[in-house]
């Protein structure tokens, strides 16, 4: 049953719209309080009575209801205690039916959602900086998904602009096929690296990089023929990782994809009158909105980010009509999608008002700043590794003879580096270390992960669950309860606010909950009915974790 809606049916009248009740109800953050509060200070002006009043006369609706098993009028706050035992029904039945859809719903039916996250620059390691935007939104597909919407995964490849040059004429001087063949992005990263260095003492090296970049954009074979390989085998690294990680798209249409789709936006900018001159480039004036220009083309020609993404944002949606369009990039980019989107509105396009920069915080190291060209970085395919690495020790030190244990090392290991990374607000700055990464105590990952575990462990010894009956439920059984059924509007509120943190935060408290019960109480050798009911209660606990999890991008082992 809807509660709220259950409670602002029987109190509408002609003054008071159930709508208006139903946004006033919230849950009281102490259970001792009760289960549902409804303040009655705004309605004191509609109804013209001291807010004690009014919480007084709308409590006698609810006399010899059987739904509750108190209505108290508390202060000017009408406060709801459920009756335990057909709110625990309730919500078992509804979990135990659902099972793995149980918070799921169609309320995105044929809207679609497209996310662009990870993007990935080629010829560039996949390093502990993509961490954040690829598991970000990674999980947002999954809740989006898991919402009724279509979801559209976008990798929007970093494969445009000089450093491609850079990495031909790194590769034409110090660089060799089967070195290549055999480094894969670690042998492209040192080319990339020894050019830099190299520049500082030959400055002439910059503009043959030029001219080489210059001979990708008008089509040379050779050096197209190199951009192409060096793609291949960037893509082909980094698709082991996205495995690993749970990660899926359905677009790797990168930077270069749109170098045919950005004059028409050009002529469009111009006919209406939005581009004009600043220092020999052509520029949008947005001085008006407190903002710099943003820049379409330099003073040279040549493209930049926002003129490849104007193109980007009339494609996709002109190719996928979006209901929303979320852009999973780290907060320096503030200013660059705010100029996108005002230069879209300022273009006429009224869906720009559903294009969404998904901020969330910079990883940096404990000793500063990453740099991709003085190769100081972390690889993730390192992360990974060490994770899993640490994860298998762990085992063998405390359970040896455990089934499987290399699989569950990796599932463990690295759903300890996803939830470890969603498990902050996103916008939080992170400064990455392994031992914090890799901690394996207290709020993270495999204490989730090993709370299944046990549930498995206790459902497995149990035998096939029999009818239940819920007669009588105490506190730590319904504080589980509670937060079950809260589990749908978890979901809706992470997507509300593209903040997975939410339901990493939440699964941490039911393992908590369940953890608490667990300890506190006997299941398998009570009575029938209270075996069952508990039984039940494990059951359902283990399909909202599980489901949890799984909106992460984290699996569960069978055993741990």
């Amino acid at each position: 049953m809807d509660y709220k809606k259950y409670v602002a049916e029987k109190l509408a009248t002609k003054d008071l719209a159930e709508n208006e009740i139903r946004e006033l109800l919230s849950v009281p953050p102490d259970l001792e309080k009760g289960d549902l509060t409804l303040p009655c200070f705004k309605l004191a002006k509609v109804l013209r009575k001291s807010p004690v009043v009014i919480a007084n006369e709308l409590k006698s609706v609810f006399e010899g209801d059987v739904n509750f098993s108190a209505v108290e009028s508390v202060n000017g706050y009408l406060n709801f205690k459920f009756n335990r035992a057909s709110f625990a029904s309730q919500v078992l039945a509804d979990v135990l039916s659902g099972k793995e859809k149980y918070g799921s719903s169609d309320m995105g039916k044929g809207k679609t959602i497209c996310i662009d996250y990870s993007s990935v620059n080629i010829a560039k390691p996949f390093h502990i900086g993509h961490l954040s935007t690829t598991v970000i939104g990674g999980s947002l597909y999954k809740i989006f998904e898991f919402l009724g919407y279509k979801v559209v995964g976008i990798n929007h490849l970093g494969d445009y602009g000089t450093q491609f040059g850079k990495m031909i004429c790194a590769y034409k001087l110090w660089g060799n096929k089967q070195a290549v063949e055999k480094g894969g992005v670690k042998e492209l990263m040192r080319l990339y690296v020894r050019f830099h260095e190299e520049a500082k003492q030959n400055p002439e090296l910059d503009d043959k990089a030029r001219e080489y970049f210059k001979n990708i954009e008008n089509g040379c074979r050779e050096e197209n023929e190199l951009f192409t390989w060096f793609k291949d085998i960037t893509l082909k690294e980094v698709k082991k990782i996205y495995e690993k990680l749970n990660i899926k798209f359905d677009s790797y249409a990168g930077e270069s994809f749109y170098n045919d789709k950005m004059q028409p936006v050009i002529d469009e900018l111009t006919e209406k009158g939005l581009l004009v001159e600043s220092d020999g480039a052509k520029v949008v004036k947005l001085d008006d909105f407190g903002m710099p220009p943003c820049i379409i083309l330099r003073s040279d020609g040549a493209s930049l980010y926002a003129t490849r993404d104007l193109a980007a944002a009339l494609y996709r949606k002109k190719t996928y009509d979006f209901y929303k369009c979320l852009y999973v990039v780290a907060y320096q980019q503030d200013l660059h999608f705010k100029q996108l989107f005002k230069v879209l509105e300022l273009m006429g396009k009224e869906w720009a008002k559903d294009m969404v920069h998904v901020s969330f915080g910079m990883v940096s190291l404990e000793d500063g700043a990453m740099s991709t060209r003085e190769g100081k970085v972390v690889l993730l395919e390192d992360v990974l590794n060490k994770a899993v690495e640490k994860c298998l020790n762990i085992i063998n030190e405390k359970n040896p003879n455990l089934e499987d244990k290399e699989n569950v090392a990796e599932i463990v290991g690295i759903g300890a580096v996803i939830f470890g990374t969603l498990f902050s607000g996103r916008i939080k700055d992170i400064t990455f270390s392994y031992d914090k990464m890799l901690n394996f105590d207290g709020e993270t990952g495999p204490y989730v992960q090993y709370t299944c575990a046990r549930c498995k462990s206790v459902l497995r010894k149990s035998g096939e669950i029999k009818d239940y009956k819920v007669t009588s439920v105490n506190d730590d059984e319904y504080a589980l309860t509670t937060l079950l059924a809260r589990f749908p509007e978890i979901v809706k509120q992470s997507a509300e606010k593209y903040e997975p943190s939410i339901i990493t935060r939440y699964s941490v408290d039911l393992a908590e909950a369940y953890n608490k019960f667990y300890f506190d109480y006997r299941i398998l050798g009570e009575e029938d009915d209270v075996k069952n009911y508990r039984l039940a209660l494990t059951s359902a606990t283990l399909y909202v974790l599980s489901s949890a999890l799984r909106l992460l991008g984290i699996s569960v082992p069978e055993k741990m």
